[in-house]
């Protein structure tokens, strides 16, 4: 509603001696001027600019005549004040405009400046005017005067004696009347037959205000209790005066009244403020709610604040300030939601924590529209301080004056069916929509419920513009400020309405005259071409959007005529492009419903118009029709009291039922808030509808509307939305309201399942309370959020030093700024529907929701409130909510997550009780790892650790540990063993309790904590930061020796790790799964090397050369070879250079499958064992082999011949990442093949290079294996990575480690069985290894001699040579598939595809590291 904003300013008062400083402030009915009182002064300040005028100075002898001055009371018409003296006088001044046409502060302009045309009223709007004060009157009431309140034309004056004077303005003398205070009766209310009296001599007003649509005077006396004085008829004497009082309120201070909402504010002595209102049938006195801080916001300041000293409502009745004797500021809505108090946080404290003194407030006064409070801080009576100390500024008494924004929707709440939130301050605007760059996020009507990122639909891409989209709403924390045109502020200041469009890409503003808009796509404000008719026209209902057009309804003053009227926003602002319709009487409010305009006006009649475009002519207009009146003169008192009125499409019928189906969503109903009741009037559909044969929908008859029922009290303000959509009826056909101190209420449609016929004893609809942390100011309806502004603080006090400027404003007070809110209350609804047995409904509501982005946060909420509330209860509670809660979260996929996050997050004595509503942990558990949900599990696991024996939760850690060993999820391996280390080391320690939700054992709860704090500071050791030195590779499991703790547990748990790691190490290796076991020892710090010396012999050898050649292919995208196309004849004939493209193709696929059908096709050519002699086959069987396989047709790299081949080949060096040819080389080739300069040695020599390499990171990986099974002694595995590789010089390195050191007999005869093999299958299937076979062939033979000295003869049978090793393969996987046929078995090659293809996954999103330093690279390019 209202926030503070920045510093407040401090006005320079001239201040003589510290006896004339100022103490109490009077606003005049415009708050144009300001009258300040001093003990023997009368001031006459400006209120903008905030100058001093005039003063009047007292004499010292009629001052001592007179005494001091109290208190000070304007005219209605601003023309005179009546002070009142401390010995009884009342003196009236006049207040006379002497110099005529003079003003204060003359504007002065360089010559030619567009400012010096005459404009009228130009002047007087620039500056202060120049006024006199003179002394006409001066009337003696002979007794000291208590308070004085001016009533229409009449003055009312109480004194100390226990009278009421009733004075005439101007002819003082003739008209008084005293009336005895002890003659009017009082009762409880106005039905009793007769009041008692007062019956003490003694009693008398101390403060009183009148309130005009009570018609009375709320009063309080001075014994503290309180009353309200109304004349039973129109004339004013004793015998027509009746009181009532409330019989609870013994401490009053003082009162304040809010003639909008019929609120009477009486302050207390407790420091509370109690509002009372009239009950309307009785007139006795209703105490509507309290304003009082709680112990639980302000612990050390509450109770310590004194008596209320002052109440003052806002110009436009929306908020109360209050402020109490021992300093302070706090300001609430009209039904008491707090919005600022300045007892706490950086108001109360300095940055070093040490308290401030609170400001104290003598008096204060509210400026025009609210935007300021004139306040004089009050240190008057510490006068000897003051002189002690002459330089504190602000311990002087001075005139503050503190800036305030304010909600639109304070004075034009047509802007409630707007889902942006617009706060306007006196010279500027606040946006929450961002720019108008990013509101191109329309929502369409239809399915909201995806959230598009606002880039993807232009700014106009349907008609279907209802509203923006969620990102901008929510947007970042900042706010779009406009700064409001300074052209139409200098002559129109101050803004009292401003309105915003649905897109929130225009804003219009009224001042005092006329109005100006703004655009924000094109960021420039449109004001009238023609000053005289901004002049001539006064907004007086305030100004809504209705597509392009601004629809208001204002006053002409030249023609004295009511007038609605419509303006385009896109032509110029002139009257002569606006459509106006003339109004019978003055328009109090409007508001926009789809194509209808609703009017308020002040007979107390409503009209609906219907508004339509019209395109006649050049110009685009807008028609008005009257469509129907209606008269509410008799349910409403006073016009005044009607804070808005809205048209909506919300009736008590579902739409269900209704016999016409468009009607569900016409304008069904007038929601009017009198004085805070929301009244609903709906169509009244009981007699005969009758469909009219009329095409024109205005020419309809409309049905008229039923008698007026009250829907709920304490209405602040309305929200609804003409919208539909099919899958969030819940939301959008739902009535929200906000209650002030109440919180939220919403007005739910409830729907039967299936569209059955409801039955007729269910209520449609339900009204739901629910409270929110911040004050609402928009709602978001599909989306479920509530839109707001809080007050934030920043504090400087540290920029100064502390001795100089202590006292300096901006350290005594922060700086105030306002910030955006928001907050989710969908859990709010969904557990009071529970709550009310309404499951069903709650369903359909959270289902329609389940799309939005913070769905799980809602339940998760819903959870954990209906957990704290119900499991910390003392008393038992006799029908608990959290198992239908429970239940109902079940429905959701989210369960689990739910659940355990809700858990974490609330503490451990309370788990009990929420897992005996959800379920044991152990099945939740076991239920994640059946779903792959290995985070959740790790969450539960965590909360079995602490509700479980230690050997129960090593075993769930377990299975969760194998499973993401499984699955790759190196982060939660990592966990995994630290918890595991935890449990062991717990595990000598007693185990925890299963604790009862009353008394929760002591270990139990934080055993976990504990342990976990020591395997943290561990694992911190054990775990090289992102690199694995080679040669002291670190086993994470083992442990540093140093470290280790001595308990017997703990060797034992790091043996129970290093055996799951093995058995995984040793899965891994007999898949031939290279690369993830490489993965797998980098990642978890696995000592590699150590394990394969240990497994040499068995799970480290190579039972099938073959299938682990073929698998590393697969595994690091490694190329099979081809053979040089040289060998077979000219590579320019056409086709021949197809293999090379394939093979490039395959080197780069991702797709294991496509290797597959090449590899078929190539290998079920016929081919001769010639290739032994390196003669290529026929021409035939190339072309045979490229018609075999369709990927072969579409290779990528084309003869030479065609034009552009320079792109085909640079893009296939692109795509292999290790290419040796530079770039540059490339130039050489031009269209012109005639002159291509390369020989064909060269040209195969590219074309090997291309197509015999991986990609470079495959290389490294490699390389780093290599590296390891070297260091290990594993040299069959070297022997398959050298082949890979295509590198003699590893072929070499092998053969010198086997001639310089005893390498076991069994591997040797492997190494050789298993070349064999490959040599086989290179003659059949893979012609491309022939070459390299050939050159390492003296190498394989020196192998063969080393192994037959090595193996003695008997072992050795020539049999197995020529067999293929599948007696030996320990796998029955592997042993399916012979040697013979080229591809690696059907069933195999599926099974592991998939499985390599998720590791790739999972390794991709690991960090890269460099891979120079020895460390093994797992990802995959």
């Amino acid at each position: 509603m209202y926030f503070l904003s920045g510093w407040p300013k401090r006005l320079l008062y001239p201040l003589g001696s510290p006896a004339e400083a100022p103490f109490h402030i009077q606003s005049d009915p415009q708050r144009t001027f300001f009258a300040v009182l001093a003990p023997a002064r009368l001031s006459i300040w400006y209120s903008r600019p905030s100058v001093l005028i005039v003063t009047y100075k007292e004499s010292p002898k009629s001052s001592s005549q007179f005494g001091p001055y109290k208190q000070a009371e304007w005219r209605p018409d601003s023309t005179m004040i009546a002070v009142s003296t401390a010995n009884g006088y009342i003196l009236f001044f006049h207040i006379t405009s002497t110099r005529g046409d003079k003003y204060l502060y003359e504007p002065v302009y360089p010559k030619g400046s567009p400012q010096m045309k005459g404009t009228p009223h130009f002047k007087e709007e620039q500056c202060a005017p120049a006024l006199n004060l003179e002394m006409r009157k001066i009337l003696d009431l002979q007794a000291p005067i208590m308070s004085l309140q001016s009533v229409l034309e009449d003055l009312l004056v109480a004194t100390s004696d226990g009278l009421l004077h009733l004075i005439h303005w101007e002819g003082m003398t003739n008209g008084r009347k005293a009336i005895n205070l002890c003659t009017v009766p009082f009762s409880v209310d106005l039905q009793s037959s007769r009041g008692s009296f007062l019956g003490f001599a003694d009693v008398y007003i101390r403060d009183m205000e009148y309130c005009a649509t009570l018609d009375g005077f709320a009063v309080v006396f001075n014994d503290g209790k309180v009353g309200f004085i109304t004349p039973v008829s129109s004339r004013f004497t004793a015998e027509q005066l009746h009181g009532v009082w409330p019989q609870d309120v013994v401490d009053g201070t003082c009162v304040a009244v809010n003639n909008k909402y019929r609120l009477m504010a009486f302050g207390c002595a407790s420091g509370s403020v109690q509002v009372y209102t009239i009950d309307n049938t009785t007139g006795a006195m209703l105490l509507s709610h309290k304003l009082e801080l709680t112990a639980k916001q302000y612990p050390d300041i509450w109770n310590k604040t004194g008596a209320v000293k002052l109440v003052r409502w806002s110009p436009d009745n929306s908020v109360v300030i209050v402020t109490w004797e021992y300093g302070g500021l706090s300001l609430w809505s009209v039904f008491g939601a707090q919005l600022i108090c300045t007892l706490g946080g950086d108001f109360a404290y300095r940055s070093d924590g040490t308290k401030k003194d609170p400001l104290k407030i003598s008096s204060m006064s509210w400026g025009a529209e609210g935007y300021h409070l004139w306040v004089i801080s009050g240190f008057g009576s510490q006068n000897a301080e003051i002189e002690s100390d002459p330089k504190s500024i602000v311990k002087q008494p001075g005139i503050l004056l503190f800036q305030f924004i304010k909600s639109v929707l304070t004075v034009n709440p047509c802007m409630n069916n707007q889902e942006q939130v617009l706060l306007q301050g006196e010279d500027r605007l606040y946006l929450n929509c961002g720019e108008a760059s990013q509101t191109q996020n329309p929502r369409s009507t239809s399915a909201h419920s995806k959230h598009q990122p606002s880039q993807e639909k232009s700014l106009f891409a349907d008609t279907g513009l209802e509203s923006q989209g969620l990102s901008t709403l929510l947007g970042h924390r900042h706010w779009h400020v406009v700064q409001i045109s300074s052209t139409y502020l200098e002559s129109n200041w101050p803004i009292r309405f401003s309105a915003i469009d649905k897109l929130g890409q225009n804003i219009a503003v009224v001042g005092k005259f006329g109005f100006a808009h703004y655009s924000l796509l094109t960021k420039k404000w449109k004001l009238f071409g023609n000053i005289t008719q901004e002049q001539n026209m006064i907004v007086t209902g305030g100004l809504a959007w209705w597509k392009d057009f601004v629809v208001l309804a204002c006053y002409n003053i030249s023609d004295h005529q009511e007038e609605l009227r419509v303006y385009l926003r896109t032509s110029n602002l002139d009257n002569a492009f606006a459509h106006v319709t003339k109004a019978q009487a003055e328009t109090l409010l409007l508001s926009v419903f789809r194509d209808m305009v609703i009017v308020f006006r002040a007979d107390c009649s409503i009209c609906l118009y219907s508004i339509e475009r019209k395109s006649d002519g050049p110009n685009t207009t807008a028609g008005i029709q009257v469509l129907q009146e209606v008269s509410m003169s008799r349910y409403i008192p006073h016009p005044f009291l009607v804070v808005s009125v809205t048209l909506t499409s919300v009736s008590t019928e579902n739409g269900i039922n209704l016999k016409m189906p468009q009607q569900a969503r016409d304008a069904e109903s007038i929601m009017l808030n009198l004085a805070g009741q929301l009244i609903m009037m709906q169509r009244d559909r009981s007699g005969p509808q009758i469909r009219e044969k009329d095409n024109n929908p205005n020419q309809r008859k409309l049905l008229p509307f039923c008698p007026p029922v009250v829907l709920a009290q304490s209405v602040e303000n309305v929200w609804t939305t003409c919208r539909a959509n099919k899958q969030k009826r819940h939301l959008l056909e739902a009535l929200w309201l906000s209650c002030g101190g109440a919180g939220m209420k919403v007005w739910l449609p409830l729907f039967p399942r299936d569209s059955r016929k409801p039955h007729s004893f269910l209520s449609q609809r339900i009204m739901l309370p629910f409270h929110i942390n911040i004050y609402p100011l928009a709602v978001l309806f599909e989306d479920a959020l509530v839109l707001g502004a809080v007050n934030d603080t920043l504090l400087y006090d540290s920029l100064y030093a502390r001795n100089s400027a202590r006292e300096q404003l901006e350290v005594l007070f922060p700086f105030c700024v306002v910030e955006r809110t928001s907050q989710i209350y969908l859990h709010h609804i969904l557990r009071q529907l529970l709550l009310r047995n309404l499951g069903e409904q709650a369903l359909l509501l959270a289902q329609s929701c389940s799309t939005l982005p913070y769905f799980p946060h809602v339940l998760e909420l819903m959870l954990h409130e209906v957990l704290e509330e119900e499991a910390t209860s003392r008393e038992p509670i006799p029908d608990p909510l959290l198992p239908t809660v429970a239940k109902f979260i079940t429905e959701f996929p989210l369960f689990l997550q739910t659940v355990v996050h809700c858990a974490r997050k609330t503490e451990y004595a309370l788990w009990n009780y929420l897992f005996a509503a959800v379920g044991n942990p152990k099945d939740l558990f076991e239920e994640c790892l059946m779903a792959q949900d290995l985070d959740t599990a790790a969450s539960y696991l965590i909360i079995l650790q602490n509700m479980e024996v230690p050997a129960v939760s090593r075993q769930h850690a377990t299975l969760l540990f194998n499973t993401a060993l499984e699955q790759g999820k190196w982060d939660l391996c990592r966990h995994m063993i630290r918890f595991l280390k935890a449990i062991g080391s717990g595990e000598s320690e007693t185990p925890p309790s299963t604790p009862t939700a009353q008394e929760p054992s002591s270990s139990g709860g934080f055993e976990f904590f504990r342990n976990r704090s020591i395997s943290l500071s561990q694992s911190a050791e054990n775990v090289p930061a992102s690199k694995f030195s080679l040669q002291k590779t670190l086993s994470m499991p083992s442990g540093p020796s140093g470290k280790r703790w001595s308990k017997d547990s703990d060797c034992a748990e790091n043996m129970y790790i290093d055996m799951m790691l093995w058995r995984h190490a040793r899965r891994l290796l007999e898949e031939v799964r290279l690369k993830d076991l490489g993965c797998f020892a980098a990642q978890l710090g696995f000592e590699l090397i150590s394990w394969l010396c240990k497994e040499r012999t068995r799970a480290a050898r190579v039972d099938n050369f073959v299938i682990a050649l073929k698998r590393l292919h697969k595994d690091f995208l490694w190329p099979l070879p081809i053979i040089p196309a040289s060998s077979i004849s000219s590579p320019f004939k056409n086709g021949k250079f197809r293999t090379v493209g394939e093979q490039l193709l395959k080197s780069q696929s991702a797709d294991p499958f496509l290797n597959l059908e090449i590899d078929a096709g190539v290998s079920n050519v016929q081919r001769s064992q010639s290739w032994l002699s390196n003669i290529g086959p026929t021409h035939h069987e190339i072309d045979t082999a490229s018609s075999h396989g369709p990927q072969m047709q579409d290779a990528f790299l084309s003869p030479l011949s065609n034009k552009g081949d320079e792109c085909s080949i640079g893009s296939a060096t692109d795509l292999t990442e290790s290419s040796s040819m530079v770039d540059g080389d490339w130039t050489m080739v031009d269209e012109n093949f005639s002159t291509l300069s390369l020989t064909q040695s060269e040209l195969e020599h590219i074309s090997m290079e291309l197509a015999s390499k991986g990609p470079h990171k495959s290389q490294v990986q490699l390389r780093y294996l290599l590296h390891i099974f070297m260091e290990a002694g594993c040299l069959d595995w070297c022997i398959v990575i050298g082949l890979i590789l295509r590198e003699s010089s590893i072929i070499n390195q092998i053969l010198v480690i086997i001639q310089s050191s005893e390498v076991d007999g069994e591997m040797l005869q492997n190494i050789k069985t298993g070349l064999h093999a490959v040599d086989r299958w290179a003659s059949t299937d893979c012609p491309g290894y022939k070459p390299f076979l050939n050159v390492i062939k003296p190498q394989l033979q020196k192998l063969s001699e080393i192994t037959e000295e090595k193996v003695q003869p008997e072992a050795f049978q020539p049999a197995t040579v020529g067999k293929t090793p599948e007696q030996t393969s320990p796998r029955a996987e592997e042993s399916r598939g012979s040697s013979g046929h080229g591809s690696v078995p059907q069933g195999e090659l599926g099974g592991g595809s998939l499985i390599s293809r998720k590791e790739e996954d999972m390794t991709q999103a690991e960090d890269e590291e460099p891979f120079q330093d020895g460390t093994y690279d797992c990802s995959v390019s």
